[in-house]
């Protein structure tokens, strides 16, 4: 029997659909108002879909082509450095040379100076083509709006502008093996130097872009600790730890006291390196302070929020890439005969005739289009937070912004991998196996829970931190948009069916809200917060549903217009959004009954039980 050969997968339709982009930028979001902020003044529709067009044909020319053969490829561990695919390099100096790594800076720093909505667009075609290549900017983008925001005039000179250029790639190094999500309990060390800069002692693990071949030079952004540090969080200073030191002038100079101390071979993501370091082997691992001593860590959440968004929208585009796979495989998969076909002479319909398969395909468009309307609704909010006009309604964005991020990371994460388990699902035996893709987005999104804070970090983040920050300003400018988007949604009697379940949601999930803070007022905080997995599914299940009413309105808007090339796609949007809110969203009413009784189920349970 001949061998069974992989399909490689060169479908432009793995990629955002272009039609349904165009509804969430210029129908949803409003992206051409930006304009009128003088910031993105000298761009306008056309610049956007120019931008959008020319990632997409990067993506589909040098990032797709490779994504299976990386993955099957894994970086190797050689003489000390990670090799990897000669794919991976020509791929991304492709996204440096067109001007991506710096999409949002301004002109003057050689940018583009686009919106960071319209870049996190831009950024989706690479994510969806190849989530392991396109992490490579994506870490330096992060690490380097870092050094720009904290860093010393100094080190924006050495290490910024050299990272800009795209010479420099970044990292954040913030895992210890004894540490985990402990942060409060890292053990690396920094001793400062006479010369005024520090070394370090320690060891990183699951460092994702650690080492590779990419760049010239590798901009670690560690957390490590000073001599006379507090305990716990309030003790992490942030260092830059270079691969290889800078001289005076900017060339490289020896390679510093960092080494590769192996790589890990994970599940999913295998094109991206992920490494262990150890600093200090030789005891003279030299780093840079960034700004203030043992402010490290708040700091570093900056890093790690944009990176959150990114997580999420990655889950996105890996739920994305399954659903549009397992669409086209229905459609031209025939099998069988609709439970009322009797004649078995008769042709076999094409599976997605079949009902079920019908709401295996309702729910993954239901999960991934509500994740990247959210996702494309935080970048239009960090727009806000830069370029609104007072600085009273750039800090409102930001609280919006802080309380949504957990939600933007955790819930697309959760419910973009069920989108890919059920594209497997679509596929049958097919699915299960390697000679078809959708099980190795399965495999890649695995991780999307639990990088970059774990899912249960968010829920405790959501919970104890951002609900009740600011005596709940953010909360009640959500749940102001809630009711907005409710009051709009009422000028249409089609939409009532849809509003309804939203409202009862947004109702009961302010009272509970109430009731866990009271406790939690009251010291009750391991009760108060046991089930805060439930709290975390919940509220997004009411942001989702909010988005796809959102999303509900301007399809029902534009429906109403009568452009009959449109009214499929809009009928689409309408049925998803039916979809979500009457058989999702009210799934989530027991979840609520457990929170309020603070039920001890699992917080009571005993180690020597299990």
């Amino acid at each position: 029997m001949p061998a069974i050969k992989f399909e490689v997968i060169t479908m432009s339709n793995i990629l955002p659909d272009a039609r349904n982009l165009a509804f969430e930028l210029y129908e949803v979001l409003d992206a051409e108002a930006l304009t009128q902020r003088e910031r993105f003044a000298e761009h306008n529709r056309e610049t956007f879909d120019a931008s959008i067009e020319t990632a997409r044909t990067i993506a589909e020319k040098f990032f797709l082509p490779h994504n299976r053969k990386s993955d099957e490829n894994e970086p190797k561990f050689v003489d000390g450095a990670a090799e990897l695919i000669p794919e991976v390099k020509p791929a991304v100096e492709a996204f440096l040379e067109a001007g991506f790594l710096n999409a949002t800076r301004s002109f003057e720093q050689g940018g583009m100076q686009l919106p960071t909505l319209l870049s996190q667009a831009c950024f989706t075609q690479f994510q969806a083509a190849n989530i392991a290549t396109s992490s490579y900017p994506m870490l330096t983008m992060g690490a380097a709006n870092l050094i720009e925001n904290f860093g010393s005039d100094e080190q924006k000179q050495r290490f910024l502008q050299p990272m800009i250029e795209g010479r420099f790639f970044g990292t954040m190094a913030l895992t210890e093996p004894d540490a985990g999500s402990s942060l409060s309990d890292i053990r690396t060390k920094a001793e400062p130097a006479d010369d005024g800069s520090y070394r370090l002692k320690g060891n990183k693990i699951y460092i994702s872009g650690g080492d590779h071949p990419l760049s010239e030079n590798i901009v670690h952004m560690v957390l490590a600790k000073l001599p006379d540090a507090p305990a716990g969080v309030k003790g992490i200073s942030l260092f830059i730890v270079p691969k290889f030191l800078v001289n005076d002038d900017g060339s490289l100079g020896q390679r510093n006291d960092v080494a590769l101390a192996g790589l890990f071979h994970k599940m999913g993501w295998r094109g991206t390196t992920s490494t262990a370091l150890n600093f200090g082997e030789k005891g003279n691992c030299v780093g840079y302070l960034v700004g203030k001593p043992h402010n490290g860590l708040n700091y570093m959440f900056q890093m790690m929020n944009e990176a959150r968004i990114g997580v999420g929208m990655g889950a996105v585009m890996l739920g994305n890439a399954g659903y549009q796979y397992s669409l086209d495989y229905a459609r031209n998969r025939p099998q069988g005969r609709l439970p009322d076909g009797k004649d078995p002479s008769s042709p076999q319909v094409s599976i997605i005739e079949h009902t079920d398969v019908k709401r295996m395909l309702l729910t993954q468009k239901a999960y991934v289009e509500g994740g990247y309307d959210l996702g494309l609704y935080a970048a239009r909010l960090f727009d806000d937070t830069e370029t609104l006009p007072t600085e009273e309604e750039r800090k409102t964005a930001l609280e919006l912004l802080d309380l949504l991020t957990p939600i933007v990371k955790a819930w697309p994460s959760d419910y973009c991998l069920k989108a890919n388990e059920l594209a497997i699902q679509i596929l049958g035996g097919a699915g299960y196996t390697r000679e078809y893709p959708v099980e190795q987005y399965y495999r890649e999104n695995r991780l999307n829970p639990i990088h970059e804070g774990t899912n249960g970090i968010q829920s405790l983040d959501l919970l104890g931190r951002k609900v009740v920050m600011n005596n709940g300003s953010a909360l009640k400018q959500l749940s102001a948009l809630i009711q907005d988007t409710c009051g709009r949604a009422r000028d249409h009697d089609s939409l009532n069916q849809l509003r309804e379940p939203l409202e009862k949601l947004h109702a009961r999930l302010g009272k509970v809200t109430m009731t866990l803070l009271g406790n939690l007022g009251q010291g009750k905080i391991n009760e108060a917060l046991a089930n805060s997995a439930l709290y975390l599914n919940t509220f997004g299940h009411m942001v989702i549903g909010w988005r796809w009413l959102e999303q509900a309105v301007k399809a029902q808007e534009g429906l109403d217009k009568g452009n009959p090339a449109d009214a499929d796609f809009y009928r689409g949007k309408l049925q998803a959004a039916r979809y979500f809110l009457t058989w999702e969203v009210p799934s989530c009413h027991p979840a609520l009954d457990l929170l309020e009784s603070l039920d001890p189920t699992c917080m009571d349970m005993q180690d020597s039980w299990f």
